[in-house]
């Protein structure tokens, strides 16, 4: 049996696109939603990893790194794409095994990575 633990956050951003032919060429800002999916087994207590924990990593490693900023000033060429492995990367090196990561960048846009 395959476990998985997941949870959401959110984060405000801002960035801009100069290689692209549309409006995000211009800076804007979106509501991220990122979802990070952990998979496991299941400990003697009946966990994969505490909700908690899984939240201290991912707001210390990644939604801090991000919220309220211009993610150009982060990253280069910053596309839902560069932002979620860049999230991946950085959880994997604090240990996380993650089963998947979820970018939202519109209520109706995302991205996911997976291993």
């Amino acid at each position: 049996m395959r476990t998985r633990v997941t949870r959401s956050f959110t984060f405000e951003a801002a960035h801009f696109l100069p290689w692209h032919p549309g409006q995000c060429r211009n800076l804007h800002g979106h509501s991220y939603r990122l979802e990070v999916a952990v998979e496991g087994p299941v400990d003697e207590n009946g966990i994969v990893l505490d909700f908690a924990d899984l939240n201290d990593v991912v707001r210390r490693e990644v939604v801090s790194r991000y919220d309220h900023t211009l993610l150009n000033d982060v990253l280069d060429n910053p596309t839902a794409e560069v932002v979620a492995a860049d999230a991946w990367k950085r959880l994997e090196a604090a240990g996380m095994t993650l089963a998947w990561v979820r970018l939202w960048e519109t209520p109706t846009s995302s991205v996911e990575i997976l291993p």
